[in-house]
C-alpha cells in the first residue's frame, strides 16, 4: 500500500470509508425497496470529483468487495471492476470540468451509465443467469418476455437502468459539492475542476 498511499491525501483516506458507507447503505436501501436503479454508485462519483480518478476507483472497487465480505449482497463483488470503472470515469469528467453545471454532471452520469452497462451485462448474464435479485430484475424479465435472449435482456435491463442511474448520482454529487463548505473542498486539489 505504500505506493498507493503516497498517491492519496490522508483527507482522501479517511473519505474513502465514509464514500464506501454512503453506497453501501444508499445501496441496500435501494435493493429493499426494489427500484429499478442501483444508487451505489454515490460515494464513489463523489471521491473521484473530489481526489481524482485513482481515487474513485478504489473506492468503487473497496465498496463492492467489503459490500460482499459482510455478507450484505453478494454478487457486489462480481461488479467490482465495474465500480472501479465509474469511480475513474468520474475523476476524468471532474477534471475536464464537467461537474460545473448541472447539465454536465447528468451527461457525465449517461454516459458513464452506458460503459457500465455495457461492462457489467456480460457479467450479470454469465455470471447470475441474468437475475441479480434486485429491482431491476423486472425489466430482465420483461425484455425476456418480448424475445431477448439472456444477455440482450441484460442489455436492454443495462441501456434503462444504469444511465439513469449514474446520471442521478452524479446530479446528486453535483448537489452535494454545492453543499459543502468551499474550505473542505479546498483541500482537495481535483475539487478544483469541479
Amino acid at each position: 500500500m505504500g505506493r498507493l498511499q503516497r498517491g492519496l491525501s490522508t483527507l482522501t483516506l479517511v473519505t474513502i470509508p465514509v464514500a464506501i458507507a454512503i453506497n453501501v447503505v444508499v445501496g441496500q436501501l435501494a435493493l429493499a425497496v426494489k427500484v429499478p436503479l442501483y444508487l451505489d454508485s454515490i460515494g464513489t462519483i463523489l471521491v473521484g470529483v473530489l481526489a481524482g480518478p485513482w481515487a474513485g476507483a478504489l473506492t468503487g472497487f473497496l465498496s463492492n468487495v467489503i459490500w460482499t465480505v459482510a455478507g450484505w449482497y453478494t454478487p457486489a463483488i462480481a461488479f467490482a471492476a465495474v465500480a472501479a470503472i465509474i469511480g475513474a470515469m468520474a475523476g476524468a469528467f471532474a477534471r475536464a470540468g464537467w461537474f460545473r453545471e448541472w447539465w454536465r454532471a447528468v451527461l457525465a452520469g449517461l454516459l458513464t451509465g452506458l460503459v457500465a452497462a455495457v461492462v457489467s451485462a456480460p457479467i450479470a448474464t454469465f455470471v447470475f443467469g441474468g437475475v441479480m435479485g434486485s429491482g431491476t430484475d423486472a425489466i430482465v424479465a420483461l425484455a425476456r418476455s418480448i424475445g431477448l435472449t439472456s444477455l440482450g435482456a441484460n442489455m436492454a435491463q443495462g441501456a434503462f437502468s444504469d444511465p439513469l442511474d449514474k446520471a442521478i448520482s452524479c446530479l446528486a454529487v453535483w448537489g452535494l459539492l454545492r453543499a459543502l463548505p468551499k474550505s473542505f473542498m479546498a483541500r482537495f486539489p481535483s475539487a478544483a475542476s469541479a
